[in-house]
C-alpha cells in the first residue's frame, strides 16, 4: 500500500515541501476544538493533526487505513493519555450514531472514489449542534501545487480530484451541505478547512 511504503518519510516531504501549511492546518483545526469535546479524526495519517487536537479534547479516536501512518501517529503521540488509535475505513465507520461532538477527516476526500458516502458517514456519527471539519489541499491555483501533485502521484499515490477553493466550495453545495464556513491556511500548497455544522 502506497500510504505504508510513505510513512517513514511523509512528514519530512510535508515539512520541507510545505511546512507552514503542514503545521498551520493543525493549529487551525484545534481553534475548533473544545476542552469538553470526544473527537473523531479519519485518515489521521501520521498525527499533524491529531497533536493540536489532543492537546485540546476530553478524547481523541485517530483512525488510519494505513497501519504504517498509524504506527507513525501512535510512535509521535505516545505522550498523550487522550488518545485511542484504529484502523478504520472512512466509508464504514464502525461505531454508533450521533457518538462525536468534533469530526475530523483531514486531506482524504481527494483521494476517495465515492467521497459521499465518507461524507454520510461522517455526519451519521456526528452528534446533533456538532461539526464536521475538512481541512484539504487546494493545488489547482498555483503551478507549485501541480508539480506536487505530479510528483506524489508518480510515486503511487491515486487522486481523484484536485480543488482550488471554489471547486472545494461547489463540492460540498453539489452534496447539499449549505451550513459550511471555510478557512485557508495560505502558503505554497494552500489547505482549504470545510467547517460544517451539522
Amino acid at each position: 500500500m502506497f500510504w505504508d511504503k510513505i510513512s517513514p518519510i511523509y512528514d519530512l516531504f510535508e515539512k520541507i515541501y510545505n511546512g507552514k501549511v503542514y503545521m498551520g492546518t493543525g493549529e487551525k483545526v484545534a481553534e475548533l476544538i473544545d476542552s469538553s469535546d470526544v473527537v473523531l479524526e479519519c485518515a489521521c495519517g501520521t498525527g499533524a493533526i491529531s497533536i493540536p487536537i489532543a492537546k485540546k479534547c476530553k478524547k481523541l479516536v485517530a483512525t488510519d487505513f494505513s497501519a504504517g501512518m498509524l504506527r507513525r501517529a501512535s510512535k509521535k503521540c505516545r505522550k498523550f493519555t487522550n488518545i485511542v488509535f484504529k484502523k478504520a475505513d472512512i466509508t464504514a465507520i464502525k461505531c454508533k450514531n450521533e457518538k462525536f461532538d468534533k469530526v475530523i477527516a483531514g486531506n482524504v476526500i481527494h483521494l476517495l472514489p465515492n467521497p459521499e458516502i465518507a461524507m454520510k458517514e461522517l455526519e451519521r456519527v456526528t452528534k446533533p449542534g456538532g461539526k464536521i471539519i475538512i481541512p484539504t489541499y487546494i493545488n489547482m491555483s498555483k503551478r507549485t501545487g501541480v508539480v506536487a501533485v505530479k510528483f506524489i502521484t508518480m510515486l503511487g499515490a491515486d487522486f481523484k480530484r484536485q480543488f482550488d477553493l471554489d471547486t472545494y466550495k461547489q463540492f460540498f453545495d453539489d452534496m447539499g451541505y449549505k451550513n459550511v464556513e471555510y478557512y485557508v491556511v495560505e502558503g505554497r500548497m494552500p489547505c482549504a478547512i470545510a467547517i460544517i455544522s451539522k
